[in-house]
């Protein structure tokens, strides 16, 4: 985890001047997002980064808690804050690991662009069932290589993820998952998937909404 936070501690200020790729597919999530969030409910936001998708859900919600390891992207996120107050939003350091030693609880999850880069996905989503209760949601995009339609590019991508890894470009691990290992692993941490979808479609970056049961 330490080499991450270096990662991204040192591309923070890059990264939150780079325009979201697929606005399109951005925004259709967001709304599908927000089609969900109750004014009553408690949002914890993990891999936040800068925090422009809390900014933009907080107002909906009576507390939304944004965090992110790296320290760097905390700051941008607070400094974005600053500039336009949000009071329903904390933006702080920190992972699942750190809510869950805490003991908090939250109404709904969200973890977007992110279990790709964990260590361990299903421990974190193990993790996240247990700061929700009953008939709590869980709200992930995340990106499937290994589901890419074209098999050159899955090839290439899968040599290309190897080698910046290799030599310290990205930090490890890099998950190529497939879209039905993925589901499954959501499934076995004890949650019902109630929305699906793929946005955009290639490479596959595979939208859940899933339910504690």
């Amino acid at each position: 985890m330490a080499n991450a936070e270096r990662f991204w501690n040192k591309i923070a200020r890059k990264y939150s001047r780079d325009a979201i790729k697929d606005m399109a597919s951005y925004e259709y999530t967001l709304g599908r997002t927000r089609s969900y969030l109750k004014p009553t409910d408690r949002v914890l936001e993990l891999g936040a980064g800068t925090s422009s998708t809390a900014m933009l859900l907080a107002g909906d919600v009576a507390h939304y808690q944004a965090s992110d390891l790296s320290s760097e992207m905390v700051a941008i996120g607070r400094e974005k804050l600053a500039e336009t107050p949000i009071a329903s939003l904390d933006i702080d350091v920190g992972s699942i690991g750190s809510f869950a030693r805490m003991g908090d609880m939250f109404d709904v999850v969200l973890g977007l662009n992110l279990f790709h880069l964990v260590d361990d996905p299903e421990d974190v989503f193990s993790q996240v069932h247990g700061i929700l209760p009953q008939g709590g949601l869980f709200i992930s995009k995340t990106v499937c290589l290994n589901d890419w339609p074209n098999v050159f590019m899955r090839m290439f991508v899968r040599l290309m993820i190897g080698f910046v890894t290799m030599i310290g470009l990205v930090p490890r691990p890099v998950h190529a998952f497939k879209i039905e290992t993925l589901d499954a692993m959501v499934e076995r941490a004890g949650f019902e998937i109630i929305e699906s979808g793929n946005h955009p479609v290639s490479p596959p970056s595979h939208y859940i909404v899933a339910r504690k049961v």
